[in-house]
């Protein structure tokens, strides 16, 4: 009964995100080769915790309030016909940027800058905007960055001042292969940055956006638990953008998402491509950390 519940849950979580390439399905060709971040980087920590889920709708969430980025979704993205899709792509970029060999990462950030060229237009308050802008893309990917990392404190495990710091380094890494600029070099001045951002402001696709994150078409078997991370996230933002985005967390918020992450974290362990990254560059890992994909398989 217990073995089938878990199954339940892995197969709810993971079915989100089945809707694009797999990745890393070709990681075991690159023996030895450690990414970008490598074996004994924060990110491979970080990334490979379930807080990442409510680090990706926070991030999506603080990402609507940047006018001319949240134009260029609404003008560009098939979010509202695809969601799964979208947050598919997202995870294969993310993922494959962590955990890949470095021909994967390439191929994943050509793959994101290749659909940047063609997204560009004008914002509802008349501003030019193109998703290859440094800025722009400077704004998705801090904001994502600092996402994850606020994330992990919060309902993950505990960083040190240098291991946040080491974190945000390792992920420039990222922005500079996407273009983006400035990017903060320590956790605090991301955090600054985020916070104290002048082009940020309300717009008709930032409503539309938040609506839609506060109910998006998912099955209803895993809205309960969607709504518990939303809330989770929206405990997490600065109050700057919370009263911009018309958000407040419900009671109890970050309470019950500390033990919905907690639970997933039982079941779902570490990400299996943070396992196959070890593999790949050979570096002996307690095998408890990760679930018996193969079990689940069979």
């Amino acid at each position: 009964m217990l073995y089938r519940a878990k199954n339940r849950v892995i197969n709810s979580v993971s079915s989100m995100f089945a809707h694009a390439e797999v990745p890393l399905k070709r990681t075991g060709d690159f023996p030895g080769d450690p990414g970008l971040c490598g074996p004994e980087s924060v990110s491979w920590r970080v990334v490979g915790d379930v807080s990442v889920f409510v680090g990706g709708i926070r991030a999506l969430l603080m990402q609507a309030a940047h006018p001319e980025v949240v134009a260029g979704v609404d003008d560009h993205s098939r979010y509202r016909d695809d969601p799964l899709g979208r947050l598919s792509r997202t995870s294969f970029y993310v993922t494959s940027a962590t955990y890949g060999a470095m021909p994967e990462v390439a191929e994943a950030l050509h793959k994101v800058n290749s659909a940047h060229q063609r997204v560009s237009g004008t914002s509802h308050r008349g501003r030019p905007y193109r998703a290859s802008n440094p800025e722009l893309a400077a704004w998705v990917h801090n904001t994502l960055t600092d996402s994850f990392l606020e994330a992990y404190q919060r309902f993950g495990g505990r960083l040190t001042v240098a291991e946040a710091d080491r974190f945000v380094v390792e992920q420039t890494k990222v922005g500079e292969m996407l273009g983006a600029s400035p990017l903060p070099a320590t956790a605090a001045d991301l955090r600054d940055w985020i916070a104290g951002h002048p082009a940020l402001a309300a717009s008709p696709g930032m409503r539309d956006a938040v609506r839609f994150l506060q109910k998006p078409p998912i099955p209803v078997a895993q809205r309960a638990g969607y709504h518990v991370l939303m809330n989770g996230a929206i405990t997490s933002i600065p109050r700057r953008l919370t009263t911009m985005l018309g958000l407040s967390a419900a009671p109890g918020a970050r309470v019950a998402a500390t033990a919905m992450i907690l639970g997933l974290r039982r079941v779902m362990m570490n990400s299996p491509a943070w396992q196959a990254a070890l593999e790949r560059c050979d570096v002996a890992y307690d095998p408890r950390l990760f679930r018996d994909t193969r079990e689940e398989a069979a």
